[in-house]
């Protein structure tokens, strides 16, 4: 499993894997073109078949996340929209305990998300969740994804890390792949990213797990020799 006394940094994702991915889910795949097609009057089945062509087609970019892009090309307020089903926001089981257990081991905890900063503050004033971590970082604010291995190199420049003693902890492989190429020693998949659908069973050869309650006794404090 993980090894904590390698570990001085735990860098974490925000959807998928401190909240439940299901709000974002629902969102793009059902409220927004549902929304849609009431304000613009077109089918809501052509409207959904529409939006998720042109969301796939961005997959992995920077655009992808960004809701300024996705209301200019829609000509709807994404963020006025996500406000409408922010009861859907929600943590993952145990991720609060894990939080608490990581700040308690003494390490540095960083959330790493490539969530664009409007939807990152609601999602934020809904949950708290930056109240349990020593900072919250936006890709949005370096101009590349996590996907981007270029990113990692920013990242350090405002987050200085050793790549070796740090945790990347996220639902998305290619991000897991990103990091690996990086350099980022110690990797961890989120297997039930969406409480709304089936758990994976594996992701790549990425170690994984469902929920935090896992690893939970495992985390030990930071050795005072490291």
């Amino acid at each position: 499993m993980i090894d904590w006394s390698a570990l001085d940094t735990v860098f974490l994702d925000m959807d998928g894997t401190l909240l439940d991915l299901h709000f974002d889910s629902h969102f793009w795949l059902d409220h927004l073109p549902r929304r849609y097609a009431a304000l613009k009057s077109v089918d809501p089945g052509e409207a959904r078949t529409s939006i998720v062509s042109m969301i796939e087609s961005e997959k992995g970019s920077l655009q992808w996340y960004c809701v300024d892009y996705w209301s200019d090309r829609l000509d709807v307020d994404i963020t006025a929209l996500k406000r409408e089903v922010a009861d859907r926001i929600a943590y993952r089981p145990h991720a609060e305990s894990f939080l608490g257990a990581i700040r308690e081991s003494g390490r540095r905890c960083v959330i790493v998300t490539n969530c664009h900063p409007k939807p990152l503050e609601l999602k934020l004033e809904r949950t708290g969740l930056d109240r349990h971590v020593d900072r919250v970082v936006s890709t949005h604010d370096f101009g590349r994804p996590k996907e981007d291995i270029q990113f990692w190199t920013d990242l350090a420049g405002i987050e200085p890390y050793d790549p070796t003693r740090t945790l990347m902890v996220d639902d998305s492989l290619p991000v897991l792949e990103s990091a690996r190429r990086a350099g980022i020693a110690h990797l961890l998949a989120i297997l039930a990213p969406d409480s709304q659908m089936p758990e994976r069973s594996a992701l790549a050869d990425f170690l994984g797990i469902h929920h935090f309650d896992e690893i939970l006794e495992q985390i030990q404090p930071v050795p005072t020799s490291a």
